[in-house]
């Protein structure tokens, strides 16, 4: 998804990736560690990472920059994350055979990934 502000606010590219299979603490560990930083660092933090939560959120990452270059012409050299969240999502339940004809409750939570980037430079300019 992406959307153009007001031209009295900054450009700005919004992406939401839903129903990501991992845990919510487990995605925002990742995610507390890039917010407010440039794309090339994020990249970096992302790509050296050893959690499995760093490989979504780098293709979202890496999505949202392609997606600011190729629709509104921003440079990917001045862009940085303004907003990064998560939230959780639907519980996917499933039982699992047990002895004695019982079951046993599987739940696997899921989680909604959001993230905003920012040029810098047009920010500045506007304030």
């Amino acid at each position: 998804m992406i959307r153009r502000k007001n031209s009295r606010s900054s450009t700005e590219v919004k992406v939401l990736a839903q129903h990501i299979c991992m845990s919510v603490f487990k995605a925002r560990r990742v995610i507390d560690q890039i917010r407010g930083r440039s794309y090339a660092d994020t990249l970096m933090i992302l790509e050296l990472m050893p959690y499995r939560a760093s490989y979504p959120i780098l293709k979202l990452v890496y999505s949202a920059a392609s997606n600011a270059t190729h629709n509104l012409g921003l440079k990917k050299v001045n862009l940085f994350i303004s907003q990064a969240e998560v939230n959780g999502g639907a519980i996917v339940k499933k039982l699992r055979p047990r002895a004695r004809g019982r079951s046993y409750p599987i739940k696997r939570s899921t989680c909604h990934i959001k993230i905003v980037l920012k040029d810098r430079r047009k920010s500045f300019i506007n304030l």
